[in-house]
């Protein structure tokens, strides 16, 4: 597989490094040092949108981030394996073959669910959701939207044409503002770019169209790992609510609302974000043993 350029003006670029692993070649950055972080992006997103939240957390932490396959600057196998429990399985893979022991794997969106599976295979003492999509398809689009995201997936030039299609500024804007958040122009930028990249396109309509969370919900209650689910209040993508949801179904988990921002509140806001990941962690750190109190809320 030959590794994607990656432009001169990439968030942390001199992070950059590519791995193969599990029939992927994958797209990390690096940075810091001390106990192992490891970050997830959400569909359709990149390690770019942790480009604030990983110096912040880089000052106590080794902090890698990772460009889900087919995604970013990834490359996806030659079997197209995008559910989440292959990604979960082959990011497992990837961990073992870099010898990765993280102190807590932090998803956001759909990462989140990809954190928790992940969590469940290699040692790691905590799982952090920043927006956590933890919520399964409601009424018809639960059949309609996979079948859909299926269905462009196979058809020939689709990603060509969406990338044609979505990717100019004004349909980024349109975009960006459906999930509350306002980026800056660099932000704009960089998503711009990977809605230009018929690659990333057809990674991210593979792993829509090969989404399914029922197993991991019905084992969400069986999970006992200390779980940190951050919400932000004017997320329009997944609201507040499905994480509210998921913590009182989870064994050991915390919840931290911020007050406003949206979807990419860790865009928008990160150091509002790291504050409650860096205090969750000094108690995931300290005493291995100490258990959060599953009833407590952490307002921001």
């Amino acid at each position: 597989m030959r590794a994607p350029v990656i432009p001169p003006d990439w968030p942390h670029r001199d992070a950059s490094r590519h791995v193969p692993a599990a029939r992927h070649l994958w797209h990390i950055q690096e940075m810091g040092a001390g106990p192992l972080l490891i970050l997830i992006h959400g569909a359709g997103g990149a390690t770019h949108s942790f480009r604030h939240l990983m110096p912040l957390l880089a000052h106590d932490y080794r902090v890698i981030a990772i460009d889900l396959p087919g995604q970013g600057f990834s490359v996806l196998g030659p079997r197209g394996e995008c559910a989440l429990t292959a990604m979960s399985r082959d990011i497992a893979i990837l961990a073992k073959a870099e010898d990765w022991l993280p102190l807590a794997i932090i998803g956001h969106s759909a990462g989140a669910a990809i954190a928790l599976e992940v969590s469940q295979q290699i040692p790691t003492r905590a799982v952090i959701g920043i927006n956590a999509a933890l919520a399964g398809f409601d009424g018809v689009s639960g059949w309609l939207f996979p079948i859909l995201a299926r269905t462009l997936a196979l058809l020939p030039f689709v990603p060509q044409m969406f990338s044609k299609l979505a990717g100019n500024p004004q349909k980024l804007r349109d975009l960006l503002a459906s999930t509350g958040s306002k980026l800056d122009t660099a932000g704009e930028s960089q998503y711009l770019h990977l809605l230009q990249r018929p690659e990333h396109i057809a990674g991210s309509l593979a792993m829509m169209a090969q989404w399914n969370l029922d197993p991991l919900l019905r084992r969400l209650p069986q999970i006992k790992l200390p779980c940190l689910l951050i919400t932000a209040q004017n997320d329009r993508t997944v609201p507040p609510e499905v994480s509210d949801r998921a913590a009182t179904q989870l064994q050991n988990a915390v919840r931290a609302h911020i007050p406003q921002y949206g979807h990419l509140v860790h865009e928008e806001a990160a150091p509002l974000v790291a504050a409650p990941i860096i205090d969750f962690l000094r108690d995931c750190d300290t005493d291995a043993s100490a258990s959060p109190n599953p009833n407590r809320s952490r307002p921001l």
